[in-house]
Formats: structure tokens, sequence, C-alpha cells
């Protein structure tokens, strides 16, 4: 059986934006690990493939061993396609068995378990024809299967799924070295910290609430509270930071100041003090010193998220802070709304006061306005200094899928540096 992850252009991709702006859905982190994981993991899959949206494809290639867009992968075997939004701990499904496709509520697929006498049937022109095809052509069941529905559910579910992940992964202990003095609270069968990690004097590790994970090579600084439910990734550095519960660290990251109920990919820093809280933060994002999120509002009624930069949409729930894109670089002193959006590659000076809840991808937010700026050239630049400071490379496919990103998202910049024009011009 071959499994295969589906994620390709349709309208409910946004509701993970800005992140899946850079990645497939099944890239997005929660707890441990991706979501992709969790469901290879539940199905015990050996032989996976994936499609992913044509403007990130050749990008993507580069970061998996799997094959990307090839059609060939659906000529041959039994195929378990599965939307990556499924949560992995509720899938049931028999993963072998007679052709079948779970269809939620709206039509989708969530599912499609195909047996391989059912292939040579069905069209393998392109990803849309073969899908289409699957609906039309195999017997169709309702699947209520439950889902991640927007960005903020995987933020809101971490802490617990950390627990979960940490359950699964089945170890605790100290592999890694621990300086003395330190403080270790709750059962230590319920922290694990994992070979070459360097734990300084005067750290303390709260596991009283939740479990602790220190991945491979982390570092943890004098002066830093980590609770859990914590994951700290692999060579991760916290600098003093106070990590209260509920993060999800990436690897690679330098985090320092006041984080809470956080999820942030790889190469990121929030090096200095400041607040981050019920965020989701994409990878090589640099927060300036004391760039703070708030993640409550003053009446304590439920956050709205802007994903379209026009519509807000209820999260039903009263604690949601930043949504904040792959490289996106903030200045010191920025402070974020209550449930900001801010798009991918854009570069904030902060004002002093709350920013906008929404700020385009690719927008230089300079004196309170979206501008033009130097454009996307002087942005990659950036890009390719700080990715070259952790040894690592920016490509021409890379490029070039932040330029389909561009272009996909001009519409609603151009609004903003309109609306930004206008507003210099009463000043």
């Amino acid at each position: 059986m071959k499994l295969i992850l589906l994620d390709i252009t349709n309208d409910t991709r946004c509701n993970f934006y800005p992140l899946a702006l850079g990645r497939p859905i099944w890239e997005l982190r929660c707890g441990f690990n991706s979501l992709g994981d969790k469901l290879i993991a539940k199905i015990g899959a050996k032989d996976v493939a994936c499609f992913v949206p044509d403007y990130m494809a050749d990008s993507y290639r580069t970061k998996t061993k799997y094959p990307v867009n090839d059609l060939t992968v659906l000529q041959v075997n039994d195929l378990l396609i599965l939307n990556p939004c499924i949560k992995a701990e509720s899938f049931d499904v028999a993963v072998s068995g007679p052709s079948e496709v779970g269809l939620d509520e709206q039509g989708n697929v969530m599912y499609a378990r195909i047996a391989k006498d059912d292939t040579g049937k069905l069209s393998t022109d392109n990803i849309e024809a073969f899908i289409a095809d699957v609906k039309a052509k195999l017997p169709n069941v309702k699947s209520a299967l439950p889902r991640w529905q927007y960005i903020w559910d995987l933020i809101l579910n971490n802490a617990e799924q950390i627990s979960t992940d940490f359950s699964a992964a089945g170890q605790h202990g100290i592999e890694g070295t621990v300086e003395q003095p330190n403080a270790i609270r709750g059962s230590k069968k319920d922290i694990y910290i994992a070979p070459g990690v360097m734990v300084h004097p005067m750290v303390v590790i709260d596991a009283e609430h939740g479990p602790v994970y220190i991945d491979n090579d982390a570092e943890i600084h004098p002066f830093t509270r980590i609770e859990g439910p914590c994951y700290v990734g692999k060579q991760a550095i916290m600098l003093g930071a106070k990590c209260r519960e509920g993060n999800s660290i990436g690897p690679l990251c330098r985090i320092g100041g006041e984080v809470e109920e956080s999820i942030i990919h790889g190469h990121s820093n929030k090096y200095h003090d400041g607040f981050l809280g019920h965020a989701y933060v994409g990878e090589w994002v640099n927060l300036g010193a004391f760039t703070t999120n708030s993640d409550l509002k003053n009446d304590y009624s439920n956050v709205s998220v802007m994903m379209d930069g026009r519509h807000a949409i209820d999260t039903g729930s009263v604690k949601v802070g930043s949504l904040i894109g792959d490289h996106v670089k903030t200045s010191i002193g920025t402070l974020f709304n209550t449930g900001s959006y801010v798009g991918p590659m854009a570069l904030i000076m902060g004002t002093g006061k709350p920013l906008p809840k929404y700020i385009p991808a690719f927008a230089w937010f300079i004196e309170g306005i979206v501008t033009k700026g130097f454009g996307k050239r002087k942005l990659y630049e950036t890009a390719k200094m700080a990715m070259s400071r952790r040894k690592s490379q920016w490509t021409q496919t890379e490029q070039d899928m932040w330029d389909a990103v561009f272009e996909m998202t001009a519409p609603i910049r151009k609004q903003a540096v309109k609306k930004g024009r206008r507003a210099m011009l009463t000043r």
C-alpha cells in the first residue's frame, strides 16, 4: 500500500495561511513534530508520496525524501490518499480493502482507499482529474473524521499534543549533561533530556503540570525556566527564557524572553525580552528586542482573525496571539495586536503602539503604513544573508516559490499600499 498525502489548491488552504503559503499543510507542526509525521506513524506507512500546489513543488522536492507531484505513483499498488487536515489520532479507517472515498459535508475528499484493480479506471492526466474521477467512479461514503479547521487550532491543542507525543515517544531520564546547581520539579519520569543536550547551572525544569522533552544537542542557558508540557527541538538555544507551558520550539531556534503556548518552526530567533503568547511563528523569522504580542483582549471576548485582510473570523477562543509567516523581520519595540496576521517576508518597523491586525506578505510596514519599501529583491537579500548565518543556502527554486507567493498576494498588498499612500497625504 502506498500512502499519498494530498494538499492541492482549494478553498480551505487559506485557513492555514500565512504558514501554508510556503509549505504543504502536513509540514505544519503541533506537539513534537509535523501533522504529516503523525499521519505516517499512525498508518505505519513505509511507502509515501505527496502532491502539493504546483508553485511550491520544486522547492519542496529539495526538502523531502518523498516523490512530489509524480503522477506515476498513482498507477501501481493499492493507494491510500489522505487529506493532511485529518487528526491522526482519530483516523480509524481500514487502510486496506475495497475501494472507498470518504467525503466531508462539503464534498471534499478526506480519504480515498483505492484497490490496485481500480487504479486503471482513473485519469492520471493531472492530480485534479484523478481526484475528480475518484469521486465520480468509486463508492462514496460520508466521513466525519475529526480534522484541523484553522491554523490556530494547532496552537490551542499544542499543550495536549505535546503530552500525547511524550507518551508515544516512551523516553524519560537524563542522557545529556545537566550542570549543578539546577532544579527539577515534578516526576523525573516526565522529563527527557536527550544526548548532546547541555543544561547550564541555575536552570529550572518544571514537569509538575506536564512533560518536558529537550531534544538532541539543545543548549539551555542559566536562568531559563521551562514549564511542561514543552518540547525543545534539536540544537535550539534557550537564553534565560521564561518558557511557559504549551510551547513547541523548533530546531536551531534561539529563544529568550517570555513564551507561552506557542509553536515556532526551525531557524527562528526570539533572542531578546518581549512576550510571545498563543502564537504560530514560521521559519527564518527574527523578532527584534521587546517584540511583543497580545493574546488576550481587554474585555475577554473571543479573538477574531482576518485571514484575507477584510473578513474577521471568530476563533472561538479568548486567547490567540499572532500568526507570523516565514522570513518576517521585526524591529525593536514591535507590538502585535491580538489575533494578528503577518504575511511572509514582511518587514516591520515598530510604532510604539499596537499594529494593524493584518499585514500583507512582502509588506514594508514603515511609520505606521504599508509601503513597497525597497521591494522584494532587498527582502530576498536579507533572507539570503540570514540563512547563510546558519550555513543554509537561499536557492533559485526557493526564490521561484516566493516569487509565486508574491504574485498570489499582490492584490491585497496593492490595496494596502494605496491605503498607505492616502494616509501619507493626510498627514
